[in-house]
């Protein structure tokens, strides 16, 4: 086992599935005790079992504002303290502009935006104690425009501006924060292609490396990196991890 996380403490949101799973499985890997919280009850006690004493589910809404209090309460009673935040949950639905809904800019935000804000606000004396890390996410849908992500692509957006704003005021407290704009191959994505094959093709021309990334060895690990003292001058950053997919100037 590596340690670059070695004694530190993170939280996960959305951990039991998809790219949280990944994260949760490489910061393990690398020697992290982690806090992963999320709505889906079996797969997150599925995963702590594999895991073991590395890690604590905590089955909690987090589009409940009071909750996030709830989840840095959690994860300090358990490890003592936070190093590192990383808010990777987010649901939305997909429509056309014209009939993109206030409900829907409510599932995106309500489980997206809101909730990386409360937890920073919840966990940011926590990270100033440890001189900890931030990891947001963001998406190909906001950087580009993609066709019926309305929704998704205003919050992803909101995640990106939010978090420029606390890499610059949190700089002085040597906290920092970035943001992952991933591509990989989930099991969302599966039951998409599943249904959807014809869309397959056309996903993986948008990506040079001709790939779609692995949730644990691509965005997992690119997470660890920026958890780790590698990445203690990068802050303010949306690290591109889509196989080349988005060249940022």
């Amino acid at each position: 086992m590596a340690d670059r996380l070695q004694d530190r403490t993170a939280i996960v949101t959305g951990g039991a599935n998809g790219i949280g799973r990944g994260i949760v499985r490489a910061f393990v890997a690398e020697g992290a005790r982690v806090l992963f919280v999320d709505v889906d009850e079996a797969r997150g006690e599925e995963l702590a079992a594999e895991l073991g004493d590395a890690v604590r589910f905590l089955p909690i809404d987090i589009s409940q504002e009071a909750n996030a209090e709830v989840i840095r309460d959690a994860a300090v009673s358990t490890y003592g303290a936070i190093h590192v935040l990383v808010n990777n949950a987010h649901a939305s639905r997909q429509a056309p502009f014209v009939d993109t809904t206030m409900e829907m800019f409510a599932l995106s935000f309500d489980t997206g935006f809101y909730p990386a804000f409360w937890l920073m606000r919840a966990c940011y004396p926590d990270l100033k104690l440890t001189r900890g890390s931030v990891i947001n996410f963001a998406s190909g849908a906001g950087l580009i425009g993609r066709p019926t992500q309305l929704s998704y692509a205003a919050a992803k957006e909101a995640v990106r501006a939010m978090s420029r704003v606390a890499a610059h005021e949190w700089a002085r407290d040597d906290i920092n924060v970035n943001v992952i704009s991933p591509l990989a191959r989930t099991e969302g994505v599966d039951r998409f292609l599943a249904e959807h094959p014809e869309q397959e093709a056309a996903l993986l021309s948008g990506a040079p490396l001709g790939r779609l990334g692995d949730p644990e060895a691509d965005i997992g690990r690119t997470a660890v990196f920026l958890a780790s003292d590698d990445a203690s001058y990068i802050t303010g950053q949306t690290l591109m991890v889509d196989g080349g997919g988005v060249m940022l100037r």
